[in-house]
């Protein structure tokens, strides 16, 4: 099958501590029968949820990530949280760049790169969101702006690094309650603009990133995503936080894949 296909959600600021865990050990007992050597499944909590989760699970079969991290170890930093401090918990995923801290949040693709920087260096998996507004979209500079975010989103990353990161590209027209789903063939050009992209940066070894695609992804468009050349995996987001309606997408999306 070549490489792992990505399965994944960020739960955002929805689940409490006892939902998110009842939700973990669902989707596990549901999913433990599947080979991980085929996929690898993670799940992105809250804060709160974080020391329960990676215990709740065997993290072999869901990997726990963060949704958010400082880029500094220690320090005057009120309401941060440190890789130090995830690392202690035993969280082995950080998510990057989430539309709603660039958009939402305001932070800036110069914080975005210290971020990534220091999940690196930590040894997390690091998966930084990218993705275009729709007035971006609108002025026909998608391509462009994700080009700007990886090569400052990723200034001066190690290829040593490059087994550790992962690509998500969110159009921020497309995530959230309003979203509308991207189209296959958007999902294509973009995709193929990233990879190019990262080509660029990395050379040959830029083309073994991953890069998922998250968007409204749901049960009618997850198979005919899956199976673009180029899209290495699913953020899934609300049609993930039921844990057997995932479940459901993730195996249909599986087998797509495997088809070809």
């Amino acid at each position: 099958m070549g490489k792992k296909i990505l399965f994944g959600s960020n739960l955002k600021m929805y689940k409490g501590v006892e939902e998110t865990i009842s939700y973990l050990q669902e989707l596990q007992d549901l999913t433990k029968e599947m080979s991980r050597a085929e996929m690898e499944l993670f799940i992105i909590p809250s804060y709160v949820t974080l020391e329960r989760a990676v215990k709740a699970v065997d993290t072999k079969l869901i990997k726990i990530g963060a949704q958010n991290m400082c880029w500094e170890d220690a320090g005057q930093f009120t309401g941060e949280i440190s890789p130090v401090m995830l690392k202690e918990l035993g969280v082995s995923l950080v998510m990057i760049g989430h539309s709603e801290r660039r958009h939402v949040f305001g932070e800036t693709d110069v914080q975005e790169n210290q971020k990534v920087l220091a999940a690196l260096q930590h040894g997390f998996t690091t998966l930084l969101c990218i993705g275009e507004t729709a007035e971006e979209k609108g002025y026909g500079i998608s391509k462009e702006i994700l080009r700007i975010q990886l090569k400052k989103g990723l200034h001066q990353v190690s290829r040593k690094h490059l087994d550790h990161l992962w690509i998500a590209y969110e159009p921020v027209w497309s995530i959230g309650v309003a979203g509308v789903p991207a189209t296959v063939d958007y999902v294509r050009e973009i995709h193929q603009a990233i990879k190019e992209s990262l080509e660029e940066l990395f050379g040959a070894d830029g083309a073994n990133i991953p890069v998922l695609y998250g968007g409204s992804v749901n049960a009618d468009n997850a198979n005919e995503m899956i199976v673009e050349p180029l899209v290495d995996g699913l953020f899934v987001g609300r049609s993930a936080w039921q844990a057997d309606k995932f479940s459901v997408l993730l195996r249909a999306a599986k087998k797509a894949k495997e088809r070809g």
